[in-house]
């Protein structure tokens, strides 16, 4: 079974997704509360798609966001480093593409749009990922980032660590196809910039105007942008 550490070589983080592909929308499911189909949700609402507009969705996975997005009449195409995991969503009739967030496959101001949902952390150059992302979109459209953040409660951020580190893992190693995978997430997750943090990241990045939206009580933000 693959484990990444957190330099997040990309060979050995392609390796794990490709583990855990089989099972990863279930165990997401599971582990998130259900909470994880109110996120892609939001990111949809939050993209205001129109038909007949472009859309990226990097590090789609099993394309379950990129599903969710195209319920807007968009034209989306998902984007995942691992073929495991689009492999795993092969039954969803959206186009898929295997690419390399930090080298996109893509041509200049191709998308009106481009969303990334929990994957921006495992992508081993931040910066360069936002830099590429910002590349294949247009001017003046529009970029989403769904992604684990910091809880916005004390006492609740002090659960939410203990679940991430002692629950999460005992629990995937039930559900998932490879549990360990889940021991890195989990790592992951706490390292991660908190809301702040990352908005500065994003607008160093070839972005401006980065906000952010706390969901679940800051397990989650959304981090909007726009291409200047």
């Amino acid at each position: 079974m693959a484990k990444a550490t957190l330099d997040k070589d990309p060979s050995d983080v392609a390796r794990m997704f490709d583990d855990v592909g089989k099972n990863y929308d279930i165990t997401n499911t599971i582990l998130s509360f259900g909470q994880d189909r109110m996120w892609r949700r939001r990111v949809r609402e939050r993209l205001a798609l129109k038909p007949g507009e472009k859309v990226l969705d990097l590090a789609a996975g099993s394309a379950v966001s990129t599903e969710e997005l195209a319920k807007s009449g968009a034209w989306c195409v998902a984007c995942d480093f691992s073929q495991g995991m689009l492999a795993a969503g092969a039954k969803r009739d959206v186009p898929k593409v295997v690419g390399d967030g930090m080298q996109l496959p893509f041509a200049d101001e191709t998308f009106d749009a481009v969303t990334i949902s929990f994957g921006l952390r495992n992508i081993q150059d931040t910066g360069q990922a936002l830099r590429e992302m910002a590349r294949v979109t247009k001017p003046g459209g529009r970029l989403t980032i769904a992604e684990f953040s910091t809880p916005i409660l004390p006492v609740f951020s002090f659960v939410y660590k203990e679940y991430l580190m002692r629950v999460l893992p005992l629990v995937a190693k039930q559900v998932s196809s490879n549990g360990e995978a889940y021991e890195y997430l989990a790592e992951s997750i706490r390292a991660w910039p908190d809301q702040e943090e990352l908005a500065s990241i994003v607008n160093a990045n070839g972005w401006t105007d980065c906000g952010w939206q706390n969901l679940t009580f800051g397990i989650t933000a959304m981090h909007s942008a726009v291409k200047p």
